[in-house]
């Protein structure tokens, strides 16, 4: 069936999350950083002037509501096909008919394709000529990164928009909308929905408004009416609908912090399993996995330290890749990384080294830079002595001389007797400069 057709059916048996779909840009909600006042892409869908465009984010955050918008907007003839179900021949008519429509009567098509990442590079290359002459407006929606999976001559011909997931406080508007729209939504209920499950609806569904309606719907045609003739959309309603429970876990309170601190203590402690289950009750209840990658990498460079370099390369390795790839999958290299941090040896050398010397610099008094070691390349500094006397490490044996480097005798880093830090330890005491100087 074309969701996108104008024709009169029967919309009360459409799914909730096709009946709300927005008929204009006035109803549509979210994506602000595109679909705002005055944005390049409302301007164009309002005056109908849409070029060639890819529309790329995660699930139900708008991309075939804004396809739908212009398709009740537009003039022109609008088409609609889905990569996973069409092939080359589907296109090849489509494109021939619109040839002939805007020969004959000038009008154009708007060609509307759903996944278009499915589309294998030889399937994309026959749209990108009849893109580039104009016989046909391309839209294209996808949840991969475009730039991946779209072919480079037809992105340099289409526009790109990224949307986001929606905000919390947009899942509760549309639902709200949803529940009091009497022609499109479930209004003809009568609906009591309690503070509690509106807000974890909003939560768990992550961004993704058909998931939160679909939830949304099978729950109040599911739930029997109350003695008060009301269905009671409770917490636990909204917990069977979704099939998650709701954890105990609010972010920005007490257990967001007092679960980031256990997961933190747990890998300083070296106790992977319990690493491992904060980490995963985090993630379950839908913390935001850069927040968690960000305090492996603290956790990382602090806790572990010079004991084991490679864990600060692990936990930043993790948080790109946490970054690129998203939920769900991005809970294993942050498992990864939680592991071998919470397995490696400790050290706060590093961290308490920096305390030190931040301490004596905003409460001592300021060192100056000996004269040997000032910037000499400068007109004058010859002048003024700048660089005179400084002995450049790698001409002397083993890439090393003594050498004052601080005015005055100042001990920050006192390596641990653990891990790869020993051999740094080692090194310092062979040197006989402990803390950087000789003593």
């Amino acid at each position: 069936m074309d969701l996108f057709e104008k024709a009169t059916q029967d919309i009360a048996k459409l799914p909730l999350a096709i009946r709300m779909r927005p008929p204009t840009l006035d109803e549509f909600v979210g994506q602000a950083h595109i679909i705002g006042r005055d944005k390049l892409l409302s301007r164009a869908i309002e005056a109908d002037r849409i070029a060639s465009l890819i529309l790329y984010g995660p699930p139900g955050a708008g991309k075939n509501c804004l396809a739908f918008i212009i398709s009740n907007i537009t003039k022109g003839h609008f088409e609609e096909i889905n990569a996973v179900t069409s092939n080359v021949a589907q296109m090849r008519n489509i494109i021939e008919k619109a040839k002939n429509r805007l020969h004959a009567s000038g009008k154009k098509t708007t060609l509307f394709i759903d996944e278009i990442h499915r589309f294998n590079k030889a399937q994309q290359d026959v749209l990108m000529p009849h893109v580039e002459k104009g016989d046909i407006i391309l839209i294209g929606a996808t949840a991969h990164n475009p730039f991946f999976s779209i072919v480079a001559p037809l992105l340099s011909r289409s526009l790109v928009f990224e949307l986001k997931p929606l905000s919390k406080e947009n899942i509760k508007k549309i639902l709200l909308r949803a529940i009091n729209d009497k022609d499109r939504g479930l209004g003809k209920y009568r609906i009591k929905m309690a503070p509690e499950a509106l807000k974890f609806l909003a939560e768990v569904s992550d961004g993704d408004a058909r998931k939160a309606l679909n939830a949304l719907e099978v729950g109040v045609i599911t739930t029997k009416a109350g003695n008060d003739k009301f269905i009671h959309y409770t917490l636990k309603v909204a917990e069977e609908s979704i099939q998650k429970k709701a954890p105990f876990y609010d972010k920005g309170e007490d257990a967001h912090y007092d679960t980031i601190s256990a997961f933190i203590k747990a890998m300083r402690g070296s106790d992977p399993d319990a690493a491992l289950y904060w980490l995963a009750k985090m993630l379950y209840a839908g913390e935001d996995p850069r927040f968690i990658a960000r305090r492996i990498v603290i956790c990382a460079a602090e806790d572990v330290g010079n004991a084991d370099p490679q864990a600060l390369v692990v936990a930043n390795a993790a948080f790109q890749i946490s970054e690129f790839v998203g939920m769900p999958e991005a809970r294993i290299p942050l498992a990864q990384a939680t592991v071998y941090i919470a397995s490696a040896p400790k050290s706060n050398a590093a961290y308490m080294g920096i305390e030190k010397a931040m301490e004596d610099v905003e409460k001592g008094r300021t060192l100056e830079v000996p004269t040997h070691l000032k910037d000499s390349h400068y007109p004058g500094a010859k002048r003024l002595g700048h660089g005179e006397g400084y002995k450049y490490a790698h001409s002397y044996k083993g890439h090393y001389v003594e050498q004052d480097y601080l005015p005055e005798r100042r001990k920050y880093y006192e390596p641990a007797d653990i891990g790869y830090e020993k051999k740094i330890k080692e090194r310092l005491e062979k040197r006989r400069i402990p803390g950087g100087r000789k003593t």
